[in-house]
């Protein structure tokens, strides 16, 4: 029913133009909420105990085709604008050569790209599934650029930056090694720090140590970590450790930041929802 107010625009009530410029001096004119999805999906191998036996990890060699469906139709669910994939298959037997970023892409509506989480002349990047193990980034907004770093040390490298037009995103997965860690941390702090936009740095950053761990990063790359109580996310069926983050940089406000409590992997998504700040 049409309104006879003014101001009265698809049922919001909008301020008077005054209103508007002052915000806009003030920079306090955001964009519209957006979310994202961090999500390690362990190739979609699946959790239970059943995942070490008869041989430790011989859960990795399954078939995933079919618990694929029950993760896509998760994150669908959610109804995110971006999506940061780790631990992805880009078509190994077992997804029977299907690939997981194009299936769930295809399944959102979403541009993604992708890329093997190994160095470009590492060893295990030749090997057999191995070869086939990316991190991603999807998104229902056209992409600008995309590029793909590497860290000089570990065995997982690979920095994916995706430009938008409002936005750059950062995908990583970090080293398990506590050193090695720590040089990855702030050789993206380095390159992070180089942004020409407001920005996300999402990843498995396998902080075992804590949240503290990711100081180094902050500093140097002035980015803030969404103030939220312990969160865990790993493992996902008795969270202790909080291994996944999602960090932004100070032109993004967060509205909400949580950790939806489902098994379809060892670890637990993380949902950002945010606003850009207009520039």
């Amino acid at each position: 029913m049409a309104s006879s107010d003014p101001f009265v625009f698809q049922g919001l009530a909008a301020p008077p133009a005054w209103v508007f410029a002052f915000a806009c001096r003030r920079g306090l004119v955001y964009q519209a909420r957006m979310r994202f999805l961090l999500y390690n999906i362990r190739y979609g191998a699946g959790v239970g105990r059943g995942f070490h036996f008869p041989i430790p990890y011989q859960g990795y060699l399954r078939r995933t085709t079919h618990h694929l469906k029950h993760i896509t139709e998760f994150i669908r669910s959610l109804r995110p604008d971006m999506v940061g994939l780790v631990e992805a298959d880009a078509g190994s037997f077992r997804m029977r050569r299907g690939n997981q970023v194009e299936i769930i892409a295809q399944a959102l509506g979403h541009f993604h790209a992708y890329q093997s989480k190994y160095g470009v002349y590492s060893r295990a990047g030749r090997l057999p599934v191995m070869n086939k193990q990316v991190n991603a980034l999807l998104t229902s907004g056209a992409i600008q650029s995309q590029r793909f770093h590497y860290f000089q040390s570990g065995v997982k490298r690979l920095i994916i930056e995706l430009e938008l037009h409002n936005l750059t995103i950062y995908l990583v997965h970090l080293s398990v090694r506590y050193r090695t860690r720590h040089e990855q941390l702030r050789a993206l702090g380095r390159l992070v720090r180089q942004r020409s936009k407001p920005c996300l740095v999402a990843g498995d950053f396998n902080a075992f140590r804590g949240p503290a761990e990711l100081e180094p990063l902050l500093t140097i790359a002035g980015l803030c970590c969404p103030p939220h109580d312990a969160m865990p996310t790993y493992p996902s069926w008795k969270p202790r450790r909080e291994l996944d983050f999602i960090l932004h940089s100070p032109e993004v406000r967060v509205k909400s930041y949580f950790a939806p409590a489902v098994t379809f992997s060892d670890h637990l998504p993380v949902v950002c929802d945010f606003e850009v700040r207009r520039r």
